[in-house]
């Protein structure tokens, strides 16, 4: 991947890490209930699963292209309607209601932490699709698909990590503040959405 490329890719990782999320609320709620520290098992758990479903995309990604050499140009494309059209839903979204989702979380474990973030990023669907609609606008044909992915992974993990760190530590005064100013934030989230799913097609 070219330097100019990642950086765009890291910027639009961490717009993703710090949209609304089912992760990002559990990292959000857990800080809240079980400190920073044991949410360290949560963060490790969802970082994981998002691993994995990046693995699936590209490497399900790299065998379309096998197939046919214009299926990434068309894959952009339609991922770039996908990512407008998420945005959108972002956009239109109401605040986050942490009171209630925070109440249903009773005192657990490390490893049911951690398995708890580990299927909230594998069993999200939206997540498989937003990455399928989101990879492909940086993957390069003419490259490794291997070292391509070590890169997207790891820049993405790390991202992730830092961030559901950064939110799990502050939970206690975030969650006021997104009750507060919820829906504007997820105007800004949803925003970066579009612009990414209009301009990174046209760059192909």
């Amino acid at each position: 991947m070219a330097f100019d490329a990642w950086l765009i890719y890291l910027l639009a990782a961490v717009g993703l890490s710090l949209s609304p999320g089912p992760n990002g609320l559990l990292a959000l709620t857990h800080g809240a209930l079980h400190g920073r520290r044991r949410t360290l098992w949560t963060i490790c758990g969802g970082t994981l699963g998002f691993t994995a479903v990046i693995a699936l995309s590209m490497f399900g990604i790299g065998a379309l292209l096998r197939a046919s050499a214009a299926a990434l140009t068309v894959m952009q494309w339609v991922g770039g309607a996908y990512l407008v059209w998420l945005g959108v839903q972002v956009w239109r979204s109401p605040p986050i209601a942490l009171a209630a989702f925070a109440a249903a979380l009773p005192r657990v474990s490390g490893w049911a932490l951690f398995r708890q973030g580990l299927l909230s990023a594998l069993t999200n669907p939206k997540g498989l699709l937003f990455f399928a609609a989101f990879l492909p606008q940086f993957i390069d044909p003419a490259r490794s698909l291997v070292v391509q992915f070590v890169v997207m992974a790891g820049t993405f993990g790390a991202v992730e990590f830092a961030t559901e760190l950064l939110i799990a530590g502050a939970a206690h005064r975030i969650r006021p503040w997104l009750q507060r100013v919820g829906r504007r934030f997820n105007r800004v989230c949803g925003g970066v959405f579009i612009a990414i799913g209009i301009a990174l097609p046209l760059r192909a």
